[in-house]
């Protein structure tokens, strides 16, 4: 009897326990499941935001950060200059975390805020129209001390003595702030803040606001510090010591885009003799912030414009049979010290390329062509090397040509004075090595004619590109816009040119096609996702394809790996091959597996399966295999594969790595209440656990059961 009566309690009060860890256990997964939809009620997220992240070299960092958890701040909007005062001075809950006004996002106010500890952090709100004066965050002198200009060649010319190429640059791009800056993007969200901060932050009466009131949590920390040589010696040590090494940094890197409009052998080397005209263009842009980079007038005009170029060219019947080849090269990240030239450059004098610098007959350069005023297309030529005799006589000539394929267009060709240096172009790494004639087109005679190089706002607006309301996609794809009938008018120029340098006679059948460029600006700078581009690229890529302007921000890639090909260049890809290569009668297998067929030529053509158009009344496509003369290499700086961190010869940018970027606001209340609500909850945690403690020591007592002391039949 009494062992029987033991196993009942026990029973009893194992039953007891199993309840209440049933009801805890509930109770968590209770929670969890909640917690989502808590936070989503005390938080409201921002999703459409750029950040300013941080960028370093071999001696400093630029760029911006957040505290490890991020940094919070009460709002406060300033539309204007005397809104700054309540912010450094007179506001009475510091930190602030400050809404500013896009056009007042200059050099003045953000001195005045980077210096104040009563900041926390900033959200630009973007300017629409663009701001009329212009805004360059870049400094007036671009890739300054990696040109050909330096103390050792060119003194008089180094550091843009002279003549401030950027003359709107405000240098805001290199400095390095303590606090997190983010770009709101979407209307609705600014609007959003606005709201929260007139309803709980706008003092009424000049009373001081009550709370609860409206704040911002910015969150974008940084992991790597001081310098690319401190931050690579730390992934050198991850590396070599951890099992699972985590980077702090990563270099920044692409690939360069090149073919020829001869195909050459990619596995073998040109012949000492063999000699060819380079003409080139840049691939990248940037801004102040995180992968925005439009780059319209700064990268586009002169990519589309090359485009076209090399269009008119292979469309002729001659080209194949040209005493001399033409190569056209699209450099990736030279926005950031000449990244892709100087590693063609490099590539060229170990032999790691098929092409020597010694080919090079001579050199012609694209940058901003799409400004022109009244015109006019300038001429720039490096005076150092000209200062060779057989070296003038070729760029004479050069010049000469480029001039009598003007004769007759939309187009004036001007020489500006041959006393002035070269603008900054890629074309100065090659002078860097060695003196090859060359010359570099520009719409600009001295400082830029672009008021927004290299900010959020070179946009297709900014090259005066405008659709009527109400027009379709498709209708807009064959729009010849003016800009479009410009730059078609300067590819045919250039196409002239080029094919004149390479022996060629009768250019009257030379002409770049206005539809054609006006298909490529829609699709670069307005919307990539449309009919054209999707029948063009590899099905793979599709997923690049956006209704969107497309970024021109270089990729970072971890050192030692081989970095993705991002969407700019995915698209010039697709479009390099469409507009100079051949479809060929090869099934998919045969076009991604070239070398299974016996006549693919695979050393002197790449080969690619693109999506193809929609058949007629149907949801599917009509894919199809084309074949070019299309290679692109790696354009990583030679300081990473040298191991120079700190090298001043090439570049040493790398990016910092993030673990989270986020923006989000909501209500904070008074510090009295924070403190209240702490007091509290200590209150209920020390009282929950005297009370556990004694129903614990009690539990015999209190959960004990009365049992029948009846017979017991068995």
């Amino acid at each position: 009897m009494a062992a029987l009566d033991v196993v009942g309690m026990v029973g009893e009060a194992g039953s007891w326990r199993g309840w209440r860890c049933l009801g805890l256990t509930l109770a968590v997964i209770t929670g969890l499941c909640h917690g989502n939809s808590v936070e989503r009620k005390i938080y409201i997220p921002l999703n459409s935001t750029a950040p300013c992240v941080r960028l370093l070299n071999a001696t400093h960092q630029i760029g911006c950060q957040s505290s490890r958890n991020g940094d919070t701040g009460v709002i406060h909007v300033v539309d204007k200059e005397d809104d700054l005062h309540w912010v450094l001075e007179t506001g009475p809950n510091p930190p602030y975390m400050v809404l500013l006004e896009g056009y007042l996002f200059n050099r003045e106010t953000m001195q005045k805020l980077k210096g104040s500890s009563r900041v926390s952090g900033m959200a630009v709100s973007f300017s629409n129209p663009s701001p009329p004066g212009g805004f360059s965050p870049d400094v007036q002198c671009p890739n300054d001390g990696f040109g050909v200009y330096t103390s050792d060649h060119g003194l008089q010319y180094a550091h843009c003595n002279g003549t401030l190429w950027n003359q709107q640059g405000n240098g805001l791009s290199y400095e390095d702030f303590q606090f997190p800056i983010f770009l709101l993007q979407d209307k609705n969200e600014t609007e959003v803040i606005r709201q929260c901060y007139r309803d709980h932050n706008i003092p009424q009466n000049d009373s001081i606001p009550q709370y609860p009131l409206c704040a911002m949590q910015l969150s974008s920390h940084m992991h790597a510090v001081t310098s690319t040589v401190t931050c690579m010696r730390r992934n050198s040590i991850q590396s070599s010591f951890s099992i699972n090494p985590e980077a702090v940094c990563d270099s920044l890197a692409g690939y360069n885009v090149w073919s020829t409009l001869k195909p050459i052998n990619n596995s073998a080397k040109l012949a000492p003799e063999e000699q060819l005209v380079m003409v080139a263009t840049r691939l990248d842009s940037r801004s102040f912030f995180w992968n925005l980079a439009p780059g319209a007038e700064s990268t586009v005009s002169g990519l589309v414009t090359q485009l076209a170029a090399a269009e008119a060219l292979h469309r002729l019947p001659d080209s194949q049979t040209l005493p001399r080849n033409i190569m056209f090269t699209f450099f990736q990240g030279e926005v950031f010290d000449y990244i892709g030239s100087s590693r063609m450059v490099y590539d060229m004098e170990k032999d790691k390329f098929p092409i020597k610098l010694s080919n090079i007959h001579s050199f012609v350069e694209l940058s901003q062509v799409a400004l022109r005023d009244s015109s006019f297309l300038w001429m720039h030529t490096d005076p150092i090397s000209r200062r060779n005799e057989s070296v003038d006589l070729m760029v004479q000539n050069l010049l000469d040509t480029l001039n009598n394929a003007s004769l007759g267009s939309n187009v004036t060709l001007a020489e500006v004075n041959q006393s002035q240096p070269l603008p900054p172009a890629s074309f100065q790494r090659f002078l860097r090595a060695r003196n090859i004639p060359g010359v570099v087109l520009t719409d600009h005679r001295a400082a830029y004619s672009n008021r927004y190089y290299h900010s959020v706002y070179d946009t297709s607006e900014n090259i005066r590109i405008n659709y009527p309301d109400g027009i379709s996609q498709e209708e807009a794809l064959e729009l010849v816009t003016g800009t479009a009938r410009a730059l078609a008018d300067v590819a045919t120029v250039l196409a002239s040119t080029l094919y004149r340098l390479a022996g060629g006679n009768d250019t009257t059948t030379v002409k770049a096609d206005p539809k054609t460029v006006t298909r490529m600006l829609y699709g670069f700078l307005v919307a990539s996702n449309n009919s054209w581009f999707q029948s063009i690229i590899r099905a793979d890529w599709k997923g690049s394809l956006e209704d969107a302007p497309s970024q021109y921000y270089v990729t970072a890639t971890s050192h030692g790996h081989q970095p993705t090909t991002n969407t700019p260049t995915r698209l010039l890809l697709s479009v390099l091959a469409n507009l100079t290569g051949n479809v060929v009668n090869f099934t998919k297998e045969e076009c991604q597996n070239p070398e299974k067929v016996t006549d693919a030529q695979k050393d002197l053509f790449s080969y690619v399966w693109v999506q193809g158009p929609l058949n007629e009344n149907t949801t599917t496509r009509a894919p199809f295999c084309v074949r070019s003369s299309i290679r692109n290499t790696l354009a990583e700086s030679p300081a990473f594969e040298l191991d120079e961190w700190g090298s001043t010869e090439y570049s040493t940018w790398t990016e910092s790595r993030w673990k989270e970027i986020r923006a989000r606001i909501f209500l904070v209340p008074s510090h009295a209440l924070e403190v209240i609500t702490l007091v509290v909850g200590i209150t209920v945690l020390v009282v929950s656990l005297i009370v556990t403690y004694f129903i614990n020591a009690k539990a015999d007592v209190l959960f004990s059961s009365t049992h029948d002391s009846g017979d017991v039949a068995y």
